[in-house]
């Protein structure tokens, strides 16, 4: 590759959205746990301190390393993360795995945990800008390009569903889908792997009652209230208490009784506490930041570097809508979190990482 110096700035639009939506997400996770945190631990600001440590700290280190790094460096590290990543995905079914609700997600040792499937979403999609920058037949030829996209998608799935960690597969393989696409690949190829992809998660739910209990549950939400439909009836009922203003900062009715109100639900204690209002702004900065991370990859200097937004941007972008979306019934309900929102330290160290390589790339954009 031809040298490449600095052509500009950062881009500070998408970096002022960033900080924006971390410390909406610091501020709005205090309010979620508060009471939470005091009932069981003692210590209303616990689930706070654990995210400042744990997600924040580190995922600033993530964010500098990132920023700093040349983009061009992931492309010489994007094998070896990858393997890695693939030994930890495979760590987690031996005893140094954490079981938690029936799922193997969890790796860790001691007081030390983290989620290898969060990692993969950083690591897979930079071996995947990697692998279809590094030659021009990938998109048009299937021995070549299809077949061995399948492989790479077939084996960081599998194991993805194995945990189970179903919406962490179907995000990757969607965004992987977005970039091959991008990269130049048939129209006849994104039809086929449309297709495929609809044929595995209809065997995949078809074979598994609780992914099919939550089809159900979706269907009919009368049917189960007490049960499948337990969380999805406490979501709406919390965001039409908000009404249009909310009802305040820290006082909502509901989040002690609503499942996951740290994580997977953060999105209904915003909308009772701050209302429609408050919602609709923090979807209107999600939807500007989605869109600068898109106006990087336009102006990047290189297809690498162009994959590499795109794939994180598709990323971001799909798991906001399917996190909304579930809390607001228009999808069946998912265990995924609300990007930089969510109590969860993994995950904000990769999404803080991957903003700050997409940062990096806007300072050598055309």
């Amino acid at each position: 590759m031809r040298h490449l110096s600095k052509t500009s700035s950062p881009d500070f639009a998408f970096l002022s959205l960033l900080i924006i939506l971390v410390i909406f997400g610091l501020v709005m996770l205090t309010s979620a746990s508060s009471d939470l945190a005091k009932t069981r631990l003692g210590d209303s600001l616990y689930y706070l301190k654990h995210q400042l440590i744990t997600g924040l700290l580190v995922g600033i280190v993530g964010f500098l390393v990132g920023f700093f790094l040349f983009y061009r460096r992931w492309a010489n590290l994007a094998i070896i993360l990858l393997i890695l990543n693939i030994i930890f995905l495979i760590l987690v079914f031996t005893p140094f795995g954490i079981e938690a609700k029936g799922a193997n997600r969890w790796l860790g040792y001691g007081s030390f945990s983290f989620q290898p499937g969060e990692l993969l979403k950083l690591s897979f999609l930079i071996f995947l800008a990697f692998w279809i920058s590094k030659s021009q037949t990938r998109g048009k030829s299937a021995s070549q390009g299809l077949l061995p996209f399948l492989f790479l998608i077939g084996i960081v799935v599998g194991l993805l569903l194995l945990q189970p960690a179903t919406t962490t597969a179907v995000l990757i393989a969607a965004s992987a889908a977005i970039m091959y696409f991008i990269g130049g690949a048939k129209i006849k190829f994104l039809i086929a792997l449309v297709l495929l992809g609809i044929l595995i998660f209809t065997i995949v739910v078809s074979l598994t009652p609780y992914r099919m209990e939550r089809i159900k549950s979706f269907l009919d939400r009368e049917t189960n209230k007490l049960d499948e439909g337990y969380q999805i009836n406490q979501t709406l009922i919390a965001i039409g208490s908000g009404g249009l203003t909310g009802t305040g900062f820290g006082k909502s009715n509901i989040k002690m009784h609503l499942p996951e109100p740290l994580g997977d639900s953060i999105f209904a204690v915003i909308a009772e506490e701050l209302g429609f209002i408050g919602s609709a702004l923090l979807i209107i900065i999600f939807l500007l930041f989605i869109w600068r991370g898109f106006k990087i990859a336009k102006a990047s200097p290189d297809n690498f570097s162009r994959l590499l937004a795109i794939g994180f941007s598709s990323l971001i972008g799909l798991q906001t809508f399917i996190n909304i979306g579930a809390m607001t019934g228009i999808i069946p309900l998912t265990g995924v979190p609300l990007p930089f929102i969510s109590y969860g330290g993994t995950a904000l160290v990769v999404f803080l990482t991957m903003s700050g390589i997409m940062l990096n790339i806007s300072k050598y954009r055309k």
